[in-house]
């Protein structure tokens, strides 16, 4: 590496997906913030701006669990991760920042320790839930009897219920479904008010991303529910998911058939339904689903680097 190499940061905008999507499918984990959704759609709300060198891809923004604190993703690419942290580092002694790195998985943190004293923060509100996907499309079992009675109870209830797609045929229709969805009355006004104006954003560019989607109608209601994700490596990662809270089963229906169709279409073998972010409602649901990890992440500051 040059050692004359700087860091200069420019804002994640939908023109650098294509450059943002190959370097992420070098990410080892399988946490939700080395995907396009988790850089595009929250680039706003944690100020993400991002630099590529050497094939590496920089990320800075702010702590998930303090959006007043300057923060980096963990580097990834071909780069040696000692290498990437000392460019990290100088850029924060030149611009007078603390050199802390956020949402890093727990099975990178041992990567770290090498590059010096460490201090480390799990945060508790930002795991992501990971599931096996064959669980998510089949529904077999005991422990998933009341998803799978919800499921029916849905079906008997709209025998003539359509999946389908999400395409440019009827994503029109999906933003009208959306603009008359209201929001959980449990849900964190400012992330679901970030979160709302990015799904219509993904919508509005659907085509530009290299994202699945499906939607759920009935012949009587219409659509009643739609979901969005990407699918890198063996993972989908479900990022958006909304449905008509007054249709029972609407929701555990789409959840199910897209699963189904993912893990079909695709063998994925596992589904990233991401972080509850301290929503209680939230985490009761993605529990109720019975995941096969909670994908951990930590802060981590990093007094002075080795060289």
């Amino acid at each position: 590496m040059d050692t004359l190499t700087k860091l200069s940061f420019r804002p994640v905008t939908i023109d650098a997906v294509p450059a943002l999507r190959e370097i992420l499918r070098k990410a080892e984990s399988r946490t939700c913030d080395y995907t396009i959704a988790g850089l595009l759609m929250w680039s706003d709300y944690f100020h993400y701006q991002y630099d590529i060198v050497d094939n590496t891809l920089f990320i800075k923004g702010v702590s998930e669990n303090d959006t007043a604190v300057p923060a980096f993703s963990m580097p990834i690419g071909d780069m040696a991760l000692r290498d990437a942290i000392s460019l990290v580092f100088d850029y924060c002694r030149h611009h007078n920042l603390p050199v802390q790195f956020s949402a890093v998985p727990e099975d990178r943190l041992s990567d770290f320790y090498c590059l010096g004293p460490c201090r480390i923060e799990e945060l508790t509100d930002w795991a992501d839930y990971l599931y096996n996907a064959a669980d998510l499309a089949t529904l077999q079992g005991n422990k998933y009897s009341k998803k799978r009675n919800h499921v029916n109870r849905f079906i008997a209830d709209n025998p003539d219920y359509d999946y389908r797609p999400l395409t440019i045929d009827n994503i029109e229709a999906v933003k009208e479904f959306y603009h008359r969805t209201t929001l959980q009355p449990d849900a964190s006004q400012e992330l679901a008010d970030a979160e709302r104006e990015q799904v219509f954003n993904v919508l509005d560019n659907y085509q530009r991303f290299p994202f699945e989607g499906a939607v759920l109608s009935t012949h009587r209601h219409g659509i009643v529910a739609f979901t969005i994700g990407e699918i890198i490596g063996d993972t989908l990662y479900v990022h958006i998911e909304k449905m008509n809270h007054t249709i029972p089963g609407a929701g555990e229906t789409i959840n199910k058939l897209f699963a189904a169709d993912m893990t079909t279409r695709h063998g994925v073998n596992y589904i990233n339904r991401e972080e509850d972010v301290g929503d209680e409602g939230l985490r009761k649901a993605k529990l109720s689903y019975h995941p096969v990890m909670l994908l951990k992440k930590y802060n981590l500051s990093i007094e002075n680097p080795k060289a």
